[in-house]
């Protein structure tokens, strides 16, 4: 079950010092790991992207002189080089994220998605990074399209490159979450603009399920990995999920809406639920309470050694996925909707302290 509201932990590592360098940061997920860690002693906080206008704005907005802005491209190795002087710990948000654009420019997904990511990692292990945390998605499982299958291939680059990292002092990991509500491509802005210009609300499938996690929990997720990370690890928070009928009646109640619900079909490349852990990963994934850790698997090439190993219980063991998760009902899909600030401010006019919104 859920608690009302995700609770901010303390920062337990010490990052008193330090520098992060977050590439993607003028994106919403960056931005909430800014936030984060804007409230601890770091020394200092990298803004890496190429959007020079979101950085300005956040340049006006924060007025911070921890924040310090690199305008560059994951796919241009010298400028990622430019930022990662005197780094301590990278988070790498940078990506084309958006589904059906991936889908009608696949090329252009594995410059960014696969080529970036070995760029930022090749740059870290040359600057002696001690800690790397690569964002990846719950598309990177079982994929059906190109967003996942290039983050798919970004999670296999980071954990062939971890491999070689053994006693370097440089720990590469990731992180794989589902949807993060009301972030840049989720639904939920996209349904509640819908019902406020008194347009239907546009639904795929009716059936389709998600998992729901909202920005701060994916956070906690950062967090975690940070602490605990050992070179190849994957990390997974335990999310509920809601079926996207009910979260439309969620919002449409919330809002009191008389807004229809239209059917549109499947998008290109969409799947009827997410997997964030497959059968395979099951089998060795430890449980650490709220998370799963997937460790890497260090066999090398010489598989005849191995032959013997292997295990008979893959077959029986069910993959971790949006239709077997914790299924939220309709009242607690509203109650979760509620700890978003521009929903809680448009339903019950509660005004909360400024926010820089990407």
């Amino acid at each position: 079950m859920l608690s009302k509201r995700d609770k901010r932990s303390k920062l337990k590592m010490d990052f008193n010092g330090k520098c992060l360098l977050i590439t993607g940061g003028t994106g919403s997920f960056g931005n909430a790991v800014l936030r984060r860690f804007l409230d601890s002693d770091i020394r200092e906080i990298r803004i890496f992207s190429r959007d020079e206008k979101k950085q300005d704005d956040m340049r006006q907005f924060y007025k911070n002189s921890k924040i310090k802005y690199f305008i560059g491209d994951v796919r241009d190795r010298l400028s990622i080089d430019n930022a990662m002087k005197g780094v301590d710990y990278v988070f790498h948000a940078a990506a084309l994220k958006q589904v059906p654009s991936c889908e009608f420019f696949p090329t252009e997904a594995v410059r960014t998605n696969v080529l970036g990511c070995e760029n930022v990692l090749d740059s870290a292990q040359a600057h002696h990074v001690e800690k790397v945390i690569v964002l990846s998605t719950d598309k990177a499982v079982y994929p059906i399209n190109a967003m996942g299958m290039t983050k798919a291939l970004s999670e296999k680059v980071m954990v062939a490159k971890s491999r070689n990292l053994n006693g370097s002092g440089t720990i590469f990991c990731g992180t794989r979450y589902g949807n993060v509500m009301a972030s840049r491509g989720s639904v939920i802005p996209l349904f509640v603009n819908q019902m406020k210009l008194g347009q239907p609300i546009t639904v795929t499938d009716p059936n389709m399920t998600r998992f729901m996690m909202s920005l701060e929990s994916a956070v906690e997720l950062v967090l975690f990995a940070f602490e605990h990370g050992e070179n190849g690890d994957i990390f997974v928070k335990k999310s509920p999920a809601t079926t996207i009928e009910t979260l439309a009646q969620a919002i449409r109640e919330l809002y009191r809406s008389e807004s229809d619900v239209k059917v549109i079909g499947s998008r290109h490349g969409e799947k009827l639920y997410e997997t964030l852990v497959n059968r395979e990963e099951m089998a060795k994934a430890i449980d650490k309470g709220g998370f799963y850790r997937i460790p890497a698997d260090t066999r090398d090439l010489n598989y005849n050694k191995f032959f013997t190993e292997g295990t008979e219980a893959v077959s029986q063991i069910e993959e971790y996925h949006s239709h077997n998760t914790y299924r939220l009902n309709l009242e607690e899909t509203k109650e979760l909707l509620l700890s978003l600030r521009f929903i809680r401010k448009d339903v019950l006019n509660e005004e909360h302290e400024m926010v820089y919104e990407p």
